[in-house]
């Protein structure tokens, strides 16, 4: 079932993998950015969203800005290593472990994202698309979210409407521009080991077409 949404905010960071200290961010969004942000919407263990196009209309502006992050993070290794020995601790302390780094961010960005759903077997007997396309429209157009939707970080939150009327492309973004290789999303079919897979991003008049994960373009 077909789904149509505009979004929009003033900033955006959607990172390169290949950076490891300081973020980078690809030119437009990636599909996985994309389903997250309809996961933020609306999510049923019974439906996957599938991401099919992403148009730019917003011109690509990229900035530098510096943040305060933290260096380190708490993982369920350790917490069970503390709770195992009775001593150490299960906090960190920002004022120790924060560093500045910086980044480079898209500013002012505005894209028109084109999505389907599919059942999963997880759909129970009185799941169906029709009652799924009803609650995800309704909650779209109330402006309802399990989480605030967001670009790439949850410090940049989303606005988000319905799309209505497709807004122009940007002159800039006219013709056809390769974008090299970026995220399409990653492959959980092994939890142990999950792997992301990448596709070759080309932008015709500011679409980005997303290819399907059977298509051949996508690889590991």
């Amino acid at each position: 079932m077909p789904i149509r949404l505009e979004v929009w905010g003033d900033y955006a960071c959607f990172t390169r993998p290949e950076m490891k200290t300081e973020r980078v961010s690809y030119d437009v969004m990636t599909p996985s950015a994309a389903r997250g942000l309809l996961e933020s919407i609306y999510w049923h263990p019974g439906m996957r969203w599938v991401i099919d196009r992403i148009h730019v209309c917003a011109p690509i502006r990229f900035m530098n800005l510096r943040r305060n992050e933290v260096k380190a993070t708490l993982s369920a290794k350790t917490a069970r290593t503390v709770m195992e020995r009775g001593a150490g601790e299960l906090f960190l302390a920002a004022s120790d472990s924060i560093q500045q780094r910086a980044s480079l961010l898209l500013r002012n960005v505005r894209y028109v994202i084109d999505a389907h759903f599919d059942l999963t077997e997880e759909a129970a007997g009185g799941d169906s698309p029709g009652k799924f396309l009803d609650i995800v429209r309704r909650r779209i157009c109330r402006g309802q979210f399990y989480h605030q939707p967001y670009f790439g970080c949850r410090e940049f939150p989303a606005c988000f409407k319905p799309c209505e009327v497709l807004p122009p492309c940007p002159a800039e973004l006219n013709g056809r521009q390769d974008l090299g290789y970026i995220l399409w999303d990653l492959d959980y079919s092994d939890p142990e080991d999950i792997q992301p897979l990448f596709f070759r991003a080309v932008l015709r008049d500011g679409v980005l077409t997303v290819p399907a994960r059977d298509s051949g373009e996508v690889v590991g």
